[in-house]
């Protein structure tokens, strides 16, 4: 942000990393149990379109929160309120779970949870940018805090046996609350005063004119072609998991941070020494292999797939966000992350948990899911979409280097 002071300490770098970690362990602790919450309470057939609200919310907060942190609020304030929301949305919806009121009534207080959830992932980067002097060498050691931050709200609710347990939803909104309570201590800077805008620009719909420029309309497009078969891997994973046998699913699911922190500790190196093309075609490669792995059916193997997902994750969809922050002028920072967020949560994971919601029913034709046959598909259709990366993509040469002529004007 704009006259706000980067000295880079020890201690504001624990800060960021402690800010990343409470986002994160609240967001894990909702989304990774929710498939077998839903199940065991007599929701399945809601599954896919639960996991759908996200992505509808996508296409509306992110740019909308973006678009004010950006011009008229400071961001911490945007995430103070929104984590507030957040943790009291989160809660309602669990309790209508636990109450068994209807499908309808409960998919409505999931979506308006998502609405003011989903937004939190982009503005917390966008803080926690906005104070790095070298995100390419800073963040990754931060962003890994929040992985770590997940693994533990994945831990908590395996350990304290909440896997399929409504108790999860109160867990998640004292993490939310926590979160809220973290803000007050963070510098809260305000933006310049915006001109009048325009109702396009205060919905942050401007963002797209990011996609103008070629390399950043192929990383998005990318990004949105990705997130459709990588949809399946949370709502998925875990009934096969519990099918072969393991009942702490969340706990089970929590092996890809491990691998993901890996690779954040990596990044910096990964920078300096390989092209940004390789790096995301990479991360492509390890998605490939994870479903792969998964379309095995075999303990071992599905457990070595679920590992591959943080190498994958962290290649693909961290280096894409660092990008973002190298690449575009920091006027659209806030907008250029909700942009990835829209392209990722939203139209990308709209269309994958509807589409591999259908494939699954597909591939269980007796009530028996397929799974070769399911997560096999899955992995060829990333297959497809790495060939076109690698094809599309142009890129700078070597190394990481800020290049102002790919900014908006």
């Amino acid at each position: 942000m704009p006259g706000l002071k980067q000295h880079g300490s020890k201690f504001e770098n624990a800060e960021l990393a402690a800010l990343s970690l409470v986002q994160m362990m609240a967001s894990g602790i909702w989304y990774v149990p929710l498939a077998r919450i839903l199940i065991s309470h007599g929701y399945a057939s809601s599954l896919s379109y639960a996991y759908a609200a996200s992505a509808l919310a996508a296409f509306v907060s992110p740019l909308v929160f973006g678009a004010v942190a950006d011009r008229h609020a400071a961001p911490t304030r945007v995430l103070r309120g929104l984590a507030l929301a957040s943790a009291a949305a989160v809660a309602l919806s669990f309790h209508a779970i636990a109450a068994g009121w209807k499908p309808g009534i409960v998919l409505a207080l999931i979506q308006l949870y998502a609405l003011v959830a989903v937004p939190t992932s982009s503005i917390t980067n966008t803080i926690i940018f906005s104070r790095l002097r070298d995100s390419q060498r800073q963040f990754g050691t931060i962003r890994a805090a929040g992985t770590f931050g997940w693994m533990a709200g994945c831990w908590l609710v395996s350990l304290a046996g909440l896997d399929a347990s409504t108790t999860t939803g109160y867990l998640g909104a004292l993490v939310w609350l926590g979160l809220a309570a973290f803000t007050y201590g963070l510098p809260c800077v305000v933006p310049p005063a915006a001109p009048k805008t325009s109702w396009k620009q205060r919905m942050g719909w401007d963002a797209l004119v990011l996609l103008k420029h070629h390399d950043h309309g192929v990383v998005f497009l990318t990004t949105a072609l990705f997130s459709i078969p990588l949809a399946a891997f949370y709502p998925y994973t875990p009934p096969q998991l519990q099918h072969l046998g393991f009942q702490r699913t969340s706990a089970w699911m929590s092996l890809g941070q491990i691998t993901e922190i890996i690779a954040l500790v990596a990044l910096a190196g990964l920078f300096g020494r390989w092209r940004l093309k390789w790096i995301f075609a990479v991360g492509l490669g390890f998605g490939v292999l994870r479903f792969a792995l998964c379309a095995t059916d075999l303990p071992f193997w599905l457990l070595t797939g679920i590992t591959m997902h943080g190498f994958s994750f962290t290649l693909f969809f961290i280096t894409g966000q660092i990008y973002l922050n190298e690449r575009v002028d920091a006027a659209w920072r806030a907008r250029a992350q909700a942009l990835m967020s829209l392209m990722t949560s939203g139209v990308g994971s709209l269309i994958g948990y509807l589409t591999t919601g259908f494939w699954l029913r597909t591939c269980s034709p007796a009530g028996v899911t397929n799974w070769p046959t399911f997560w096999g598909w899955l992995a060829i259709s990333i297959a497809i979409v790495l060939i076109f990366f690698v094809a599309a993509y142009h890129g700078k040469g070597t190394g990481f280097k800020r290049a102002p002529e790919l900014t908006p004007e």
